[in-house]
């Protein structure tokens, strides 16, 4: 725990949006609730005190980003183990800061708000943003927090590494770290850790570490978590955050014999039949994302397989923005043409004005792809 924040006297309220509500008004929501809260102020608040009135049961939807969102049901248990494991393992106590700032209607920033009330900490709300830290003093301090990728992205370019540095430690989560953002993630002096989980698991049950020493491709389990592969090699999870359930993922991965760290190797449910040949779109895509930070490109992009008459699919590159020059694209295919295998090069590429993402800022493939339909007509 952190010598400045351990003297703080136990929190009787929390921090939303700048104003401060007692606990003990929250417990009587909406009674006491002033007349100018905004939805997102009344949802957060309606979530905190059905926890503080000792709610057992609670429907959350997932992010939507690989399929339509659905509701998921959790028990209270579910959440208290979810929030026990993240405590015990970051040793978050009684009187530390936490500066909430992920969408509190889904599992990642709701976790953030049970882990600080049962933890017994200082909870700072703010609504989601680009820059959360431009949403509270500069002189706040806070022990712990967790980003999305695009808040780093944000955060970093507003010249708040120093700020970030003054965290215990943080998490980065909700979508893949693109290789200029790792680099960027790699000055910090924070310890920084990507999180791997999804709505069904109750928010993270591995952590990789992105910076420091401890830094490497591998995801640690957290302890209590028993996984394993089926027989398509993807992850399968089964733990009290499960309620004991056996979930199977999509997810291709490299398991350790120890059964305690494993790598991502991406979407089984990624991967593109191009011609009878079967490419692994997140693989392009890593070796894209590298292709356009060396060419200086700073721009989102994914891969997807496109209907074909005659493939079937065909490898398709999706970048965001206006379409590129002429020589920086003939670069591009040069730099993807020599790092790729000769059917995982791209055949296409498609320039789509913005991404479209979902509620909880995750990547939307598919309605970025029935946009890019619709920009081609």
């Amino acid at each position: 725990m952190s010598s400045a924040s351990s003297t703080n006297l136990l929190p009787d309220s929390l921090l939303l949006n700048g104003r401060e509500f007692r606990y003990a008004d929250i417990q009587q929501y909406p009674a006491t609730a002033p007349a100018d809260l905004n939805g997102y102020e009344a949802r957060v608040l309606d979530f905190v005190r059905q926890w503080l009135n000792g709610a057992q049961e609670f429907m959350l939807p997932t992010s939507g980003s690989t399929g339509p969102p659905q509701l998921v049901e959790f028990r209270r248990a579910q959440l208290e183990a979810s929030a026990r494991r993240t405590g015990n393992y970051f040793d978050l106590g009684p009187g530390e800061r936490l500066l909430v700032c992920l969408n509190c209607e889904y599992i990642g920033g709701l976790m953030m708000l049970v882990r600080g009330l049962e933890r017994r900490m200082h909870l700072t709300i703010v609504e989601p943003q680009a820059n959360p830290l431009a949403l509270v003093p500069p002189t706040a301090l806070f022990d712990f927090a967790a980003f999305v990728p695009l808040q780093m992205q944000a955060m970093l370019a507003a010249g708040h590494a120093p700020r970030l540095n003054q965290l215990r430690a943080m998490l980065v989560g909700g979508a893949p770290v693109d290789y200029r953002l790792a680099e960027q993630i790699g000055a910090l002096t924070v310890p920084v850790y990507l999180t791997y989980g999804m709505t069904e698991t109750a928010s993270h049950i591995a952590l990789r570490r992105l910076n420091g020493p401890d830094a490497g491709p591998a995801y640690r389990v957290l302890p209590g978590i028993a996984v394993g592969q089926d027989a398509r090699g993807c992850l399968t999870v089964r733990a009290d955050v499960t309620n004991e359930e056996l979930i199977t993922t999509n997810d291709h991965i490299s398991l350790a014999p120890d059964g305690q760290t494993f790598e991502w190797l991406g979407r089984v449910d990624f991967i593109i039949n191009s011609g009878g040949v079967k490419v692994p779109a997140e693989k392009v895509e890593q070796v894209l994302e590298v292709a356009l930070v060396e060419l200086d490109l700073n721009r989102r992009a994914f891969v997807a397989g496109l209907p074909d008459e005659r493939l079937g699919q065909r490898v398709t590159a999706l970048l965001e923005g206006p379409p590129l020059p002429a020589t920086q694209l003939q670069q591009l295919r040069k730099l993807l043409t020599q790092r790729l295998g000769q059917y995982e090069v791209p055949r296409e590429f498609v320039f789509v004005p913005e991404f479209q993402t979902t509620a909880s800022g995750k990547l939307d493939r598919g309605a970025t792809l029935r946009m890019s339909e619709a920009v081609d007509e």
